[in-house]
């Protein structure tokens, strides 16, 4: 049996003859979003490469399985929630957000380009996504499903790890994403720099527990509120645990991710 060849994947790289040829099909186009904010002392701040990479490595097997896909360019800025503290962090308002992923959407849709994905790796970006996918819906009829990575990832953890460790492992800084950066970029993670777990800190000036980001605690009730991350996590770590993170465990989250993306892909090829 033949080897698979490579295909070209990122619209970037398509020439303008090979890009007239492939978009007269209405390929599916996978549009990859994630973040440039602190995500732990021992990982790189662009999140957005672990989502771009995702959203590739699904379109090279959604592509092979019989279901042209491609990967726009990515777009590494996400919408702005409560990393503003970190040096070097760079975000988008809610309204320019919005903005910038209706101008995608729309320019895609000039060409009858209307197959689209996007795949999510931000939780700044789930406001806008879902407001201009609503429009979208209302306008032209057609549906823009979107692919939150690490929300279907914290539901995979459980059974990678197990549920006691997963739930050990889980959070901002520590798994999913250390885990997945170990596997696709391991010479991007600082092993010298991950920290151990520590208790998220108390809200200083209600001197209440926080239970998340935004949220605190009163005689076990959630209660709102606006403290950015560095009020909360310790060094950019959330509840979990950076040490639990394994480039194995990694692979078998990408795994099933980049299976769960070319299925679906291929579902929604189906459907539209």
């Amino acid at each position: 049996m033949a080897a698979l060849t490579t295909p070209k994947v990122h619209m970037g790289t398509l020439t303008g003859g090979e890009g007239r040829e492939l978009y007269a099909t209405n390929p599916v186009i996978l549009l990859p979003m994630g973040s440039h904010e602190d995500q732990g002392p021992h990982a790189p701040m662009g999140d957005y490469l672990l989502a771009e990479k995702i959203a590739e490595l699904a379109a090279i097997r959604a592509t092979n399985n019989g279901v042209r896909t491609v990967v726009a360019p990515v777009v590494p800025f996400g919408g702005i929630d409560f990393f503003g503290p970190m040096p070097g962090g760079i975000a988008l308002s809610q309204g320019l957000m919005t903005n910038v992923v209706r101008e995608m959407v729309e320019n895609l849709y000039r060409h009858n380009l209307t197959r689209l994905i996007v795949i999510n790796g931000h939780g700044g970006n789930v406001g806008p996504i879902g407001q201009v996918a609503r429009e979208m819906y209302l306008k032209h009829k057609r549906v823009i499903p979107s692919l939150y990575l690490w929300r279907i990832a914290y539901g995979i953890i459980p059974q990678v790890v197990g549920a006691e460790k997963g739930k050990l492992s889980s959070g901002h800084g520590a798994d999913p994403l250390t885990s997945i950066g170990l596997h696709l970029f391991p010479d991007m993670i600082r092993k010298d720099m991950i920290p151990g777990a520590k208790p998220l800190k108390k809200d200083p000036i209600l001197d209440l527990p926080f239970a998340s980001l935004g949220v605190a605690t009163f005689e076990g009730a959630p209660i709102d509120v606006p403290h950015e991350y560095d009020e909360v996590y310790n060094l950019g770590v959330g509840t979990g645990d950076p040490t639990m993170c394994s480039a194995e465990n990694g692979e078998k989250l990408t795994e099933r991710l980049v299976d769960l993306t070319a299925k679906f892909a291929a579902h929604f090829a189906a459907r539209t």
